[in-house]
Parts: C-alpha cells; structure tokens; sequence
C-alpha cells in the first residue's frame, strides 16, 4: 500500500507527455511524408509508449507491507525485505554544474546493510508532495515507524 495519495501534479506531466508525443507524432508524419499505414503506424507506437508510460507513471512512489518496501520508479522497481534495509533517512540532494551545485531539496533515502543506497521517488518539491510538505514528512515517518517496528518485531 502506497502511504499517500499522488498529487494532481502527474496528472500535468501524463498530459504534457500526450503534447509531446503529439508533436513528436506530427513532425514525424511531416518530416519522412507518411501516408496510410505509416501515420497508423507512427500513431499507434506513440499511443502505446503514452499508455505505458502514462501508467509507470501514476504507479511510481514508495509502496510499504508487513515484509518489505517496493519502490516503484520510471523504469524499474526494487523490493527490499525491512531485514535488508539499514536505515531510512532525509538526504539534502544536490547537483553538480561543473563548480556549481544546485540545490535540489529533502528526499527519502534508504540504506541496504550491504552498504548500497537506493533512491526512491519521494522528493520534497516533487509532484507529490510540492504543496504537500506536511504529507511529505508524514509519509518519511511512516516509512522510518515501519522500518523500527519491523526491525524490533
């Protein structure tokens, strides 16, 4: 169960993907002068990379159970047995633009007793949780409150 309710936000960024690959649709059609089959073709490959990722999308996030946390992310999705996690913790995540870092904001990181860290999709200023800072920080102690009782029980 995911411990939150995604935000509106996705909703925003499954449309503008439907934009994208609508112009991305169109300038293909006008660029290689499809016809027929080729525009049935080239509609019918984007519709269904929207689909999946439409659905990837609104499935993303940090999802707990009584043995373990999955994270769903774009791409791939991990689960972890709370016996394999060492820590869930808030990480201050930045970047790097050559000498510049960039701020990014709090996101949920995990630690794995094997000492490798996974990221999960829980971001402060992300979709989710942007005009949610309460919600983000709920979510953050529910997965630590499960993480300690699982540990301890």
């Amino acid at each position: 169960m995911r411990p939150y309710t995604p935000g509106s936000g996705r909703w925003l960024i499954i449309g503008w993907e439907a934009f994208a690959l609508a112009l991305l649709a169109w300038a293909t059609i006008g660029t290689f002068e499809l016809t027929g089959h080729g525009v049935r073709l080239v509609a019918c490959v984007l519709a269904a990379l929207w689909v999946l990722g439409a659905h990837r999308i609104l499935l993303m996030g940090a999802y707990v159970g009584v043995d373990g946390l999955r994270i769903h992310g774009l791409l791939r999705s991990r689960t972890m047995a709370w016996a394999e996690i060492a820590q869930v913790h808030l990480h201050d995540a930045s970047h790097r633009l050559g000498p510049f870092r960039i701020p990014s904001g709090l996101t949920v990181l995990i630690e794995r007793r094997d000492g490798s860290t996974v990221n999960t999709e829980l971001w402060a200023q992300g979709v989710d949780f942007h005009s949610r800072p309460k919600l983000f920080r709920a979510v953050y102690h529910e997965l630590r409150t499960r993480h300690l009782a699982a540990r301890n029980g």
